[in-house]
């Protein structure tokens, strides 16, 4: 069951455009291109967060991926999951947004995978709409919510 976003997103540029029928549009707050290499293992004892240079909205290269920070404050329900999906607009434009779960009791300002493959590129304009958010129900309830590293990030 798809909950309701009302009272678990903040920060909206226009609640009204913002809407959907079945979840909210996130927008993008900053965006950054990749300067360093990171680092993925198992128990996170060596993880190492890309380093990245703010870029300004604007024409973004193809072939090139790009992270990006939402403007949206978001606080998942404790007894339910976070998906973000990509606008279909930014699809008919050679643009992918990749994201990840949002696990329950994670609140913060996240951050997806903006990939340009459009080899002409992309102008992606201040506060534009990339993704929409979804909250779904879990069938049990969670013993404990989200106290990961990532918790309040980018607040």
């Amino acid at each position: 069951m798809i909950v309701s976003s009302e009272g678990n997103i903040t920060n909206l540029i226009d609640k009204e455009v913002q809407g959907q029928q079945a979840g909210t549009d996130l927008t993008v707050r900053k965006v950054e291109a990749f300067s360093k290499a990171g680092r993925v293992d198992f128990d996170n004892s060596n993880r190492e967060i890309a380093a990245g240079d703010e870029i300004t909205a604007g024409k973004l290269e193809g072939g090139r991926a790009y992270r990006i920070t939402y403007n949206e404050k978001i606080s998942v329900p404790v007894d339910a999951v976070g998906l973000v999906f990509p606008r279909s607009s930014l699809m008919r434009n050679g643009c992918h947004l990749v994201t990840a779960v949002w696990d329950p009791g994670y609140e913060g300002r996240g951050q997806g995978l903006l990939q340009v493959l459009n080899p002409h590129g992309v102008v992606l304009e201040e506060n534009a709409r990339v993704g929409q958010i979804i909250f779904i129900r879990l069938e049990e309830k969670v013993e404990k919510g989200y106290d990961g590293n990532y918790q309040g990030e980018n607040l």
